[in-house]
């Protein structure tokens, strides 16, 4: 798929240097715009031992002078799922007026601790004038909820959009910035000037029952809600749905915690969505995937095939209205691993609706291990997560 500003295709060989160098020059041909701003690549297991070389050649033959990605097991272009047996997935983009800066954080500055001043040292840009930023982290050697808690408090409100990269074997990944691989730490490109990120997440849930007040927590644990035994909360919730809707929310409960106090009103889209990990109906307690707080708002989640089909929609109806009709000029989508085929009954279910609703857009895409954008003002972890982002005019 190409645009004036943006082409990504899929090459589908094993590695042979002059074939993927020929690859490279017939892509970049099809690129109208005189320059490319930003490569983005996802590379198969099969192809990650010469990443190196795969590396350089794309820069030479592609003609691209900032190369970020990861490796990957399955990936988009367009609208197309595809898995990468082999192979990988690159798209060029041409961003005129944006100025970007790319680098590579390593775990051992992580585990060290992430200053505010540290951080933006690193990203050389600014708070007020920071456009967002994109990451490709590797998910085993990498602490990254650190790096992204310390991501969040220096650039307050600044969207980052990113996931972790597919295994490579050994429980292994890669990350790539240019022409180094690293298999620790996480590849962030910064945006500034005219060009920044617009977000977009969909977490693949639908509320059920009411919003409710945390009155007791500790640890992972929900021990009270509105003064009553959490566990038994959670079996009116259930026990109060339509026949149907208990059908399918059967075994499919999450719960999702309210991004901010402050609204009068909570739509599906201000809620941060986590595991609900298990109960115990003596003590009267839910275990979850997060640390609630008393005074915390929190309202039960079901999650399904259906629920992940409606819930995209009314994230990507939001983009269309933030758009203001403005045309994107490409993108990224990271989507998790588990949102494929066997959830939704056929493949390419995200990067579909994504070209249907605000298409057609040339979009790179990363099946993940697990995704990173914004609830409300602050970026988190995800799972079972949609996130995008569209490189939009600011």
């Amino acid at each position: 798929m190409r645009s004036p500003d943006s082409v990504v295709d899929v090459y589908t060989g094993n590695w042979n240097e002059g074939d993927i160098a020929q690859w490279a020059k017939t892509l970049r041909a099809q690129l109208s715009a005189p320059v490319v701003s930003l490569g983005i690549v996802f590379v198969s297991p099969a192809l990650a031992p010469h990443a190196v070389d795969l590396l350089e050649v794309l820069r030479l033959h592609g003609r691209i002078p900032l190369l970020v990605g990861c490796s990957a097991s399955a990936g988009f272009a367009g609208a197309d799922e595809h898995p990468l047996s082999t192979g990988f997935i690159l798209a060029l983009h041409h961003l005129p007026g944006a100025l970007l800066h790319a680098f590579h954080l390593p775990q051992d500055v992580i585990a060290e601790g992430l200053e505010s001043a540290r951080c933006r040292e690193l990203a050389h840009i600014p708070t007020a004038r920071s456009g967002g930023f994109i990451a490709f982290a590797d998910p085993y050697q990498t602490q990254n909820e650190a790096w992204l808690a310390a991501w969040n408090a220096a650039f307050p409100g600044v969207p980052t959009v990113g996931g972790l990269a597919g295994d490579i074997g050994g429980n292994t990944s890669q990350v790539y910035l240019n022409g180094a691989v690293r298999d620790d730490g996480v590849v962030l490109v910064g945006f500034s000037g005219e060009i920044g990120i617009l977000p977009m997440v969909s977490q693949g849930c639908t509320p059920i029952g009411e919003p409710w007040t945390i009155t007791r927590a500790e640890r992972n644990f929900i021990l009270g809600i509105a003064n009553r035994p959490a566990y038994s909360v959670l079996v009116d919730t259930f026990n109060g749905l339509p026949e149907d809707e208990r059908k399918r929310a059967h075994n499919n409960l999450m719960v999702g915690f309210a991004s901010s106090e402050d609204l009068d009103e909570y739509r599906p889209g201000d809620f941060l969505v986590r595991n609900l990990l298990g109960v115990d109906p003596r003590a009267g307690a839910l275990a979850v995937g997060t640390h609630p707080r008393t005074g915390q708002t929190l309202q039960f989640q079901r999650c399904d095939a259906d629920s992940a089909t409606a819930d995209l929609a009314r994230a990507l109806e939001r983009t269309r209205t933030q758009l203001q009709g403005r045309k994107p000029l490409g993108g990224v989508l990271f989507a998790c691993c588990g949102r494929g085929e066997p959830f939704f009954g056929h493949p390419g279910h995200d990067a579909l609706a994504i070209q249907e609703q605000v298409g057609p857009l040339p979009i790179a895409g990363l099946s993940a291990q697990g995704e990173i954008g914004p609830v409300g003002a602050t970026s988190h972890l995800h799972g079972y997560t949609a996130s995008l982002a569209l490189f939009v005019r600011i």
